[in-house]
């Protein structure tokens, strides 16, 4: 009779242990899981595009700070190109990150806000070629096409809001050449 109740008392403690950690390890899948959503959402808000590039870009570890800084970085270098900020340029790159969820008061908006009021240094602007290089590497081709569209579309639009005279030379020297260093970038 002790036997049995030894027996039976040993197993009752082998399915707790056994139970417990299998608990604890579907706890943390159910972690992960939310950790991984959360992160889809945040990264869906900024990067208007399928959810397969979202599942892709969230597999190569790029977060939605990163996409931030890959968008707006190049915005904001183009837009001081010609050693000044013009208005219009301004509005469009506050209208781009508003469209990108960065809400005024927010930690990027300060950092935007920066960015527009003195030229972002060289090492930033090197910073982000060297990752959209390496990001560009482990993209497919239409994830390129997207990003190409996205980043020099965009950039594009920056360097023309400040418009020439009548709309001739309305991208100055400085802003066509940093747009086709960009351009050489994503190729």
């Amino acid at each position: 009779m002790k036997a049995d109740y030894l027996l039976k008392k040993e197993a009752k403690s082998l399915e707790v242990n056994f139970f417990q950690k299998e608990n604890e390890h579907l706890l943390r899948k159910l972690q992960q899981k939310a950790k991984v959503e959360e992160q889809r959402k945040a990264l869906s808000a900024v990067v208007k595009a399928n959810p397969a590039v979202i599942d892709h870009l969230l597999e190569l570890g790029v977060g939605p700070e990163t996409i931030l800084a890959i968008q707006l970085v190049p915005l904001a270098a183009v837009a001081w190109a010609d050693g000044r900020l013009e208005e219009k340029e301004r509005k469009i790159i506050l209208k781009h990150a508003s469209e990108r969820g960065i809400e005024k008061g927010s930690a990027n908006y300060t950092m935007l806000e920066v960015w527009l009021k003195e030229k972002p240094p060289q090492q930033l602007i090197d910073a982000w070629k060297a990752y959209a290089r390496g990001l560009w590497e482990q993209l497919t081709e239409s994830e390129k096409f997207l990003m190409h569209e996205s980043l020099i579309g965009k950039a594009r639009q920056i360097a023309q809001a400040a418009g020439g005279f009548l709309g001739v030379s309305s991208i100055s020297p400085n802003e066509g050449a940093l747009l086709e260093e960009l351009e050489s970038v994503l190729s």
